[in-house]
């Protein structure tokens, strides 16, 4: 097969031209104008350059509710439960793949000045406080904002500088890509990301096997594997960590997506038996920036999704008891263990 995404070229000529390093600039994707702005409930803010992110924690009927960010937001800022949560979300300018499914338009994808316009971690937190009725939260998102994994620890020195590190939660999310976490940050900056208490981040994995990974980032498909590696490294640097899962596929045989999904929850147990417990699917719909690329094969995608989770939620109930489905997620422990040499030791065995 031909046509996929070179991840690891894009990656590199994406973070050269989206991140001005020696200046701690990075680009943001300006909304305002843009297609995206159709799908938004409030009008952008922060000069264009910003919108307000609404977390739900209901969903559709048959799919788990979606605790994320909201009860590591609550928890983090003391903070009473609720069923909602509202963001002040930016968007860095550069995404190494294109999910047909994304809501961002490609065009805000492309580290393209036309679209976007270089700002520090200090004008965006000025912007931010700059805003009435400013909400709890600060969701750095994108784009990748892996691309620029500095984005996350300039924030954090940003936000403490203002005395704002205990009021304020940040959140962050990448698609799993790269290791640029490790190949680009300081060992200051890993130290700040894990002493930092009101931050938390996530990782998606675009699909539940080769296939729909492949099918639904245009990337090669053997870097599906690369994700449960990243994913294993994310948590080996002991931030509090989630992860997200798309389940569009174009595999029409319900045996195989059933199959497919085991195979999957099997392989997050072998990070660690409970990361299934902070894995949320999420349901994939079709806002208007999506519209114009659905096909015959992504409304196969979508209905798949549907027979995926079905079996998500078995393997969840056969796997875990109820005490544990129920725990609020923030609270969900993962099981690891460290030898002297620094290196993880994994003392759980998969359920099956």
């Amino acid at each position: 097969m031909t046509g996929f995404i070179d991840t690891d070229q894009v990656s590199e000529r994406y973070r050269q031209l989206a991140v001005d390093v020696p200046r701690r600039r990075l680009l943001i994707a300006r909304i305002a104008g843009s297609e995206q702005e159709e799908d938004l409930t409030s009008p952008p803010n922060c000069r264009g350059l910003g919108r307000i992110r609404h977390f739900q924690r209901d969903t559709a009927e048959g799919w788990p509710q979606n605790p994320l960010p909201i009860e590591p937001a609550t928890k983090a800022l003391a903070r009473p439960p609720s069923a909602s949560i509202t963001a002040q979300a930016f968007q860095n300018a550069a995404c190494n793949w294109r999910c047909w499914y994304c809501f961002v338009p490609y065009t805000l994808l492309s580290a393209s000045r036309k679209y976007s316009e270089w700002l520090t971690a200090d004008e965006l937190v000025e912007m931010y406080l700059a805003e009435p009725d400013r909400p709890p939260m600060i969701d750095l998102t994108g784009g990748q904002p892996d691309l620029v994994p500095e984005w996350a620890p300039w924030m954090m020195r940003a936000l403490s500088d203002r005395g704002l590190d205990g009021s304020v939660y940040l959140w962050s999310d990448d698609n799993l890509s790269t290791d640029y976490l490790r190949r680009y940050l300081s060992d200051a900056d890993l130290e700040l990301m894990q002493s930092y208490r009101s931050y938390g981040r996530v990782g998606c994995f675009k699909g539940y096997d080769p296939v729909s990974f492949s099918f639904n980032t245009r990337a090669d498909p053997t870097l599906f594997d690369r994700q449960f590696q990243l994913m294993d490294h994310i948590l080996d640097l002991e931030v509090d960590a989630y992860a997200y899962v798309t389940f569009t596929t174009p595999e029409s045989d319900t045996a195989r997506i059933r199959e497919g999904i085991q195979r999957f929850v099997d392989r997050l147990q072998l990070i660690d038996e409970n990361l299934p417990l902070r894995t949320v699917p999420l349901q994939i719909r079709v806002f208007h920036t999506v519209e114009a690329r659905v096909h015959a094969a992504e409304k196969v995608a979508m209905s798949g999704q549907e027979v995926a989770i079905a079996q998500w939620s078995q393997e969840m109930l056969r796997r875990f008891p109820s005490a544990m489905l129920e725990m609020n997620i923030a609270d969900v422990r993962l099981r690891r263990v460290r030898g002297r040499s620094g290196r993880r030791v994994d003392t759980t065995s998969v359920k099956r």
